[in-house]
This record gives structure tokens, C-alpha cells and sequence, in this order.
């Protein structure tokens, strides 16, 4: 099959469910080499060279690298969108939940920095890339989503409501997050104090 034939990936053959699967596979499977090369580095090619995939199977799966970045991001996103479920349902007051939250913040930092540093990678390249950008929006929906779910039962423990809106608050904490990777990145932050005073002082504007 040639690339003019590849099947459509949003209809609804079995043949296109076969070749979206693969892409996941794909996409999955150079995740951490996307991580670590960033955006401007990459290449089909050079992804190609630093993984166990060829160039031509990365080519015949994805347009290009733009679509295999997308793809890889969405999929790091399907797992990270959950990750704060836990805390919002076992917790029983609002600190305990404002603690945990932070804790895990924090965490996913410092252990998914590279993966973390790709997704604003991507998002900055929508100002150049139109083709990006529904899939970004949608990442971006549910990211801010997330988030809303930890201050919306935070406000609900506290008994009171929140005072700042949905958008507001997702500004506010991605801004937190955006700035602590920063922060770790350039090694001036180790222990996250910087990021743990902020989060600190936008659970109190709630």
C-alpha cells in the first residue's frame, strides 16, 4: 500500500480502527524519545534513528512529525487527565485534599519533566501550525477540566463556593505548573518550594 492509500483514520472501516491502533502503538513507543529530543530537534527521521521504528514505517503512519508529536501527547494525556481522581475521592477534608494535591504536582514535576516540557512544546507551536490546534484545544479542555475537579470538591469540603471561575482557576494553576518546570529545568527549584508557596497561595484565593 502507498501512502496516496492509506486509510482514513476518523472513519469508521475495520481497516482504519487496525491502522489507528498501530499509530498508538507507534506514537507510544517513541514517546520518550520525542521527550527528550523536544519539537525543534526532531525529525521522522531522526525520531527513526533514535528508536527501534525505520523512517519509512514512521512515514507511512504519521504526515509528519507534527502528526506523530500530536498523536504521542494525546496519548501521555489519556494517562495524566486521571491522575488527581484518587485524591479527589478518598479525600475527607479540604486539607487533606489541598495536601495531597500538592504532593502530587510536585511529584509528576519531577518525574515527567520531559514529558511535561514536549506538551508545552506543542501547544507553543499552534501559533504556527494551524493544523495543531484542535487537538491542542481538546488536550487543553480536559487538562482544564482536571484540574476543576480538585477545586470544585476542595470549595465543596470547605462548604464554601469557589471565587474564581473555571478558566481563572485553570490559568492560574497551568501558569504554576508552567513555571516550576521552568524552575526545575534550569535548576533553580529542586525541592519545588517556589511552586508549593504558589499552589499554596491559589488554594487561599479560592
Amino acid at each position: 500500500m502507498t501512502t496516496a492509500t492509506r486509510p482514513d483514520v476518523r472513519s469508521g472501516q475495520r481497516g482504519p480502527d487496525k491502522f489507528a491502533a498501530r499509530r498508538s502503538e507507534l506514537a507510544t513507543a517513541t514517546l520518550k524519545t520525542l521527550a527528550e529530543l523536544g519539537y525543534a530537534r526532531t525529525s521522522l527521521r531522526e525520531i527513526a534513528q533514535n528508536s527501534a521504528f525505520s523512517h519509512g514505517v514512521l512515514h507511512y503512519y504519521f504526515r509528519d512529525k507534527l502528526d506523530l508529536i500530536a498523536e504521542a501527547v494525546r496519548i501521555y494525556e489519556d494517562m495524566c487527565v486521571t491522575r488527581y481522581d484518587e485524591a479527589v475521592a478518598s479525600a475527607t477534608t479540604a486539607e487533606e485534599l489541598r495536601r495531597d494535591f500538592s504532593s502530587m504536582f510536585v511529584a509528576t514535576l519531577r518525574a515527567d519533566s520531559a514529558l511535561h516540557r514536549l506538551w508545552y512544546d506543542l501547544r507553543n507551536q499552534t501559533r504556527y501550525e494551524e493544523s495543531l490546534r484542535d487537538e491542542v484545544r481538546e488536550i487543553e479542555l480536559r487538562r482544564a477540566e482536571m484540574i476543576w475537579n480538585v477545586v470544585s470538591r476542595y470549595c465543596e469540603l470547605r462548604g464554601t463556593p469557589a471565587r474564581l471561575t473555571r478558566q481563572l482557576v485553570y490559568v492560574t494553576f497551568d501558569g504554576i505548573f508552567q513555571q516550576g518546570l521552568d524552575d526545575l529545568l534550569n535548576g533553580e527549584d529542586a525541592e519545588m518550594i517556589g511552586a508549593r508557596t504558589l499552589l499554596d497561595e491559589a488554594f487561599s484565593a479560592l
